[in-house]
This record gives structure tokens, C-alpha cells and sequence, in this order.
């Protein structure tokens, strides 16, 4: 997986993080045990991709290109053909995003038990590429196709190749993508190209994503509903708010009396409830919260290990120093004890911290992780 270079070219002009809001946001964080996290099309603009209405920028602000509505896909034959058309032509541009610094730290976070559970409203696939795994894609993803007759699934690169065998000769330029992969294309450009039909039953295939004018399954709504009660804050990213299939829920948290927080360039539906509203680029404020931990844990993996390799070298030694080893040996063991049980509590919010008669600089490691769990909001046992 390949991190994406900083792309402003459709990121709203901002003031670069405040270190007010940079504390602020750190100890929002730092406070939460299950963060639930929103993300919208402002988390991606920084891989290249546009969002649909940000000022200046968007693809709404600079084109009159409205995306495909639900009705009209399903009724229209030439309505799909168009879609698919478009598609095809800005499929190979947009498959080939890459996740930002920002993808990136919400992975992290999950990994550290920050975050509980994450719920995007884009179609991307960049949460999934970063390695994001307790997610859920609100709006489905564009690299998923399907049958509305059997339901028979298949993935969009592999229909691409469909694409090009029923059109060999056929070509066209992407010159703009959309938040959803489509591009513009005249009607001249269109009507020649040929469409591939279910490989099963020569259904109507469409990407498994929530169209303008269609509506989230209540099935997956009652789920996220049920991620959200488990939570104990919530965080906007990159997101404006206005389609109500988001919103929804962050209306259930603001009953629930959660603290929010929004990390937004510009105006969004929370602002009048929000705890805490932060204009940023989600990629440049994100990788500053809770990086700390995150070092500090890498760096102990990498004593552990040096640890383990100094514990061999000294058995070695033979019986003369057997005592010695010995006592290395459990100072191994303790520290083996330490990162398992660490990394255990990236999931369950608690540092295990195990010490040993035999360490010399026990007492002062002891303090050291206690004082980084204290800062980053994470309880310790000995």
C-alpha cells in the first residue's frame, strides 16, 4: 500500500493547523475510549480526488455536473449507458488513489483501541486500502459490482476488462473525475458503447453504491446505530454533514449527549451543537494526535527484541554465568510479557505493565510508560 502525496489541488484554502486546536482535538481524543469516527469526501481530497461541495474547488463550485440519480439508472437503459461509459473512462484514474496521512492515522488509531468503530460516506476504497478493518462503508464502494436480478457479485476491476473486450476500438479521455469515478462525456462519445450484462443472467449490473435518491438499507443504519451506542465520543472528518443518511447519526449523538467534534474546512450542519469545530486539512491535523503513543510502543517492540537477542548471546555463555542468564532470562520474559498484553490493549484501552526484581532501570521504565499512558488517556496495571 502506497501513501499518497499531499494533492491541494482540490483542497479548500485553510490556515495551517492552530496549536490551540492542535491541543484541543489531543485531548478530545485522549478523553475518548470508543471514538466513533464519520468521514466524508474531505478526507480524499488530499489523494487527488474532489469533493462534491466544497467552495472553489468542489466538483459542484466548478462544473454543472450533477451525479447519476437511483431512478434513473434503474429505468434507463441509455441513462446506464452513460454511467458505465463515463465510468469506464475514469475508472483507471480512480481505482489508482492512494490513502493520505489521514486514512493512515485512522487506521493507526484502531490499532491503538482509540478508535471504535469508523463509518465512511465515500465510495473510494481508501480506508480499505489504508487497512481500515472495523469500518463501515455507509454508501457501499465503487470497486464492488452486482446483479439487482440475482444479486451475483463481481468486482470492478474485473469488469473492466469486460468493458474493453465489448469495446476494442472504442476510446475517450477522462479529463475530470468525480467523487464517484465519472467523468463527462458527450452524447456522441456515448452512444456507441456497449455495456456487459450479468454473467449469470444477463441482469442489470450496478455498483454496489447508495446512488443520489436511493436510500441506505435499514439493516446496515440499525448497525452503525448500534456501533454509535457502544461509543463514547464521536468525530467528524471531512464533512460537511448535509446528506441526511450521515447526519442521522450525528443527531443520535448529540441525543445520547456525546461530545463532537468536527474537523472541517468550512460550514457544516453540527457547527451549532458541535463541542468542538476545528478548519483543517484532516490530513495535516490528524497525524499530530496521539503520534506520541504510537512512537513509544514502536520503540519498546524494537527493545524487546534486542532484549531477546542479548538473553541468547548470554545463555551461551555456559554454566559459569548461569545465574546471570538466569536473571536476563526472566528480564526477557518480562518484557516478552509487557508487548503482548500491550498490544492486546490496543483493543481493550489498558497498558499491562510487568517488572522484575532483575531490571536495573525497572523503577524508571515503570515511570516512563505510566507517565505516556497518563498523557494519552490509557489506565496501567502492574
Amino acid at each position: 500500500m502506497r501513501e499518497a502525496s499531499p494533492n491541494l489541488t482540490f483542497v479548500p484554502a485553510c490556515l495551517p493547523p492552530d496549536p490551540v486546536e492542535v491541543e484541543e482535538l489531543q485531548r478530545f481524543v485522549s478523553n475518548s475510549k470508543r471514538l466513533f469516527v464519520m468521514t466524508g469526501a474531505g478526507i480524499s481530497t488530499e489523494s487527488g480526488i474532489p469533493d462534491y461541495r466544497s467552495e472553489g474547488v468542489g466538483l459542484y463550485a466548478r462544473t454543472d455536473r450533477r451525479p447519476v440519480q437511483h431512478a434513473e439508472f434503474i429505468r434507463s437503459a441509455s441513462a446506464r449507458q452513460r454511467y458505465w461509459a463515463r465510468n469506464f473512462v475514469g475508472w483507471p484514474q480512480f481505482s489508482s488513489h492512494q490513502p493520505n496521512k489521514a486514512h493512515l492515522v485512522l487506521r493507526d488509531w484502531e490499532k491503538l483501541g482509540k478508535l471504535h468503530w469508523l463509518v465512511t460516506q465515500n465510495v473510494d476504497a481508501l480506508h480499505t486500502k489504508a487497512g481500515s478493518q472495523r469500518m463501515t462503508e455507509l454508501h457501499g464502494c465503487t470497486h464492488r459490482v452486482f446483479c439487482l436480478a440475482c444479486g451475483d457479485r463481481i468486482l470492478r476491476s474485473e469488469l473492466q476488462e469486460h468493458f474493453e473486450a465489448l469495446n476494442p476500438t472504442w476510446k475517450a479521455e477522462a479529463l475530470d473525475v468525480a467523487p464517484d469515478g465519472d467523468v463527462f462525456l458527450t452524447d456522441e462519445q456515448v452512444c456507441n458503447f456497449q455495456v456487459p450484462a450479468c454473467r449469470k443472467c444477463g441482469g442489470i449490473l450496478k455498483p454496489d453504491v447508495t446512488f443520489f435518491g436511493d436510500t441506505v438499507s435499514q439493516e446496515k443504519v440499525r448497525f452503525v446505530h448500534h456501533r454509535l451506542a457502544e461509543s463514547d465520543s464521536m468525530l467528524v472528518a471531512g464533512s460537511s454533514m448535509q446528506v441526511y443518511s450521515g447526519y442521522r447519526f450525528a443527531l443520535a449523538a448529540r441525543e445520547k449527549k456525546l461530545p463532537i467534534a468536527v474537523l472541517n474546512i468550512g460550514p457544516t450542519r453540527l457547527d451549532h451543537f458541535a463541542s468542538l469545530k476545528l478548519n483543517s486539512r484532516c490530513g495535516e491535523l490528524l497525524p499530530l494526535i496521539l503520534s506520541g503513543l504510537k512512537l513509544f510502543l514502536q520503540g519498546l517492540i524494537s527493545e524487546r527484541g534486542k532484549l531477546q537477542e542479548a538473553a541468547v548471546r548470554s545463555s551461551a555463555e555456559g554454566t559459569r554465568r548461569g545465574q546471570q542468564a538466569s536473571h536476563r532470562s526472566n528480564h526477557t520474559k518480562a518484557i516478552a510479557e509487557i508487548m503482548p498484553k500491550a498490544q492486546q490493549s490496543l483493543h481493550i484501552h489498558h497498558v499491562f505493565i510487568c517488572s522484575s526484581r532483575s531490571l536495573d532501570r525497572g523503577a524508571g521504565k515503570h515511570s516512563q510508560i505510566l507517565g505516556v499512558c497518563s498523557k494519552f488517556g490509557y489506565s496501567s496495571f502492574c
